[in-house]
């Protein structure tokens, strides 16, 4: 563990008492923790995206890509 010194207005360190209170924790704990989790939490959304984005497209077989019109033609979709 590495111990680390941060500055924060007063509402915030009240903020951080009450809820590092609520969950019988250290408010550097409760920091600690706070910050893991978001750490975590961009992590995972980085894994995701990059999954996504190795995903090839599908749904279209080449050849003739219909244009904006003809793919909102209400008249053929009525029919």
């Amino acid at each position: 563990m590495k111990n680390i010194t941060i500055t924060m207005d007063e509402e915030v360190a009240r903020w951080a008492r009450v809820e590092a209170a609520r969950r019988e924790m250290s408010v550097s704990r409760f920091l600690g923790a706070l910050a893991r989790e978001k750490m975590d939490a961009g992590a995972a959304y980085e894994r995701a995206r990059r999954s996504f984005m190795a995903i090839e497209p599908t749904g279209h077989s080449g050849g003739h890509m219909p244009t904006r019109d003809e793919i909102h033609d209400r008249a053929a979709l009525r029919r």
